[in-house]
């Protein structure tokens, strides 16, 4: 399944789109294809400002568009740049809640040289959800965003 999800990633990354349709149409096609994958997010850092911005997602709506650096489980891999994978989000105290139906996360950062710029965020209504299977497939499609960010030009 990872396998065929990443060339369907790559070929449509390919093409070229815009880097906000890309960006959404990855969130779009992950979410769909994997049924534990309840919230698909792109968010990038805002380094003056030490804040990281919400640019694509699939799911429900979040109030969570801007996240300051440490606050959260996003906010902690933008400060220590390592995988982040909880089982139980109830047992993390520094955790923002985005619905109550959530039960685990995982977030993986996205490096362009070597820099973290921003990271992906899934959330799932199912506690224990992800493996390490998960880790490598999402470290594999923040490679080809980030091969996709650069040939656009983007500058996070």
């Amino acid at each position: 399944m990872f396998t065929t999800l990443l060339n369907n990633i790559e070929v449509h990354l390919n093409q070229n789109p815009t880097v906000a349709a890309g960006l959404h149409w990855v969130c779009a096609e992950i979410r769909q294809a994997l049924p534990d994958y309840d919230w698909v997010g792109f968010y990038f850092h805002h380094p003056a400002k030490k804040e990281l911005h919400l640019k694509a997602y699939a799911g429900n709506p979040t109030d969570h568009t801007i996240i300051p650096f440490g606050k959260g489980i996003c906010g902690q891999v933008a400060v220590s740049h390592q995988n982040f994978v909880v089982d139980d989000v109830s047992k993390q105290d520094n955790y923002i809640a985005c619905s109550i139906d959530v039960k685990s996360e995982i977030v993986i950062p996205l490096f362009i040289d070597n820099k973290n710029v921003g990271q992906i965020d899934i959330d799932s209504n199912t506690a224990g959800a992800f493996t390490e299977k998960d880790v490598a497939f999402l470290t594999a499609v923040n490679k080809l965003v980030a091969a996709f960010l650069v040939r656009s030009g983007a500058s996070f």
